[in-house]
């Protein structure tokens, strides 16, 4: 990854800073809009972003593929379905290493035109799962870090870091539910690690985005001499796999999950249910980010604003 980001060219890494630009245009003209996340590099675009399809009355949507795999929507439905009682705490992790050479050039980035870093980078993404999950936290408590203070520039002069590659938050959400969110984007070996860990009162669910295609469920009311994680398997009673792959046990990837996406696109176009994260459902998780910075900054627990 990082011989990818050194190839890529400063416009094509400079690409979101031009979501809020792009997207109000093609709203304006009467388009749809499909964006990449993250939304925008700043809190102020994205309200724009939400407030141009308010207006439009256009259909809006977020490249927020991991919300579409099959596992992640079975252990949506488990929630739901109270299986592992009411929800208590849980955890989140957001770990990967392509930030994470001490020898790579200075970039776009490391630069506080790019963003914060790791959470506005990145940790949007779990962020939109705990949102169909469990809803978005309402306070947060946050420090960030940097893995290295500097980094040679092309021209050899030494850069100071403006972004902070790691962050960890405590989470407070409504009906006194806690948790916590850790990210890192220079982290060794982590090549595209979602962590999810939910525990109710009648169980847990564990799920890792770097094994997709299965999740963890245990269940207190097994039998005592039974009682122990158990590994399901994705299968196609598990939709919508069924329509990838006739067996069990084979797995989807991470073009298969934008393809899911593409298909909710149609079927909101086409007036069916629709599983997206719109532009309104962004600017909240965008919101969650800019209190998790002030948090950083003022060295304080911070409530989401609305």
């Amino acid at each position: 990854m990082t011989a990818i980001l050194a190839s890529l060219t400063p416009l094509a890494l400079r690409s979101l800073q031009f979501h809020h630009e792009m997207a109000i245009a093609a709203l304006s003209a009467g388009k749809h809009v499909w964006c990449e996340k993250p939304m925008a590099t700043r809190l102020a675009h994205a309200e724009e972003m939400a407030a141009a399809a308010r207006t439009s009355g256009k259909l809006t949507a977020l490249g927020y593929n991991y919300i579409q795999s099959p596992a992640f929507r079975q252990i949506e439905v488990l929630l739901k379905e109270g299986r592992i009682g009411r929800l208590t705490h849980v955890r989140v992790e957001m770990d990967e290493d392509f930030m994470a050479n001490p020898d790579m050039p200075f970039g776009f980035k490391h630069t506080a035109e790019s963003g914060i870093g790791a959470l506005d980078d990145f940790a949007v993404h779990p962020l939109s799962m705990l949102q169909r999950l469990c809803g978005l936290p309402t306070e947060v408590n946050v420090d960030m870090a940097r893995p290295f203070k500097s980094l040679k520039a092309a021209d050899g002069s030494e850069r100071d870091l403006e972004t902070h590659d790691i962050a960890s938050a405590l989470l407070r959400f409504g009906g006194g539910l806690s948790g916590s969110l850790l990210v890192n984007r220079s982290a060794w070996g982590r090549k595209g690690r979602i962590a999810l860990q939910f525990m109710g009162t009648e169980g847990t669910i564990l799920f890792d985005q770097e094994r997709a295609n299965e999740f963890q469920l245990y269940v207190r009311s097994d039998a005592a001499h039974e009682q122990g994680f158990r590994t399901i398997l994705v299968a196609p009673v598990h939709a919508p796999y069924q329509f990838f792959i006739p067996a069990p046990g084979h797995g989807l990837g991470f073009n298969e999950l934008k393809v899911i996406e593409a298909n909710e696109i149609l079927n909101a176009l086409e007036g069916r249910p629709a599983r997206l994260v719109n532009f309104e459902d962004g600017l909240a998780i965008e919101r969650v980010i800019q209190a998790m910075n002030t948090s950083f900054i003022e060295q304080r627990r911070t409530a989401i604003g609305i």
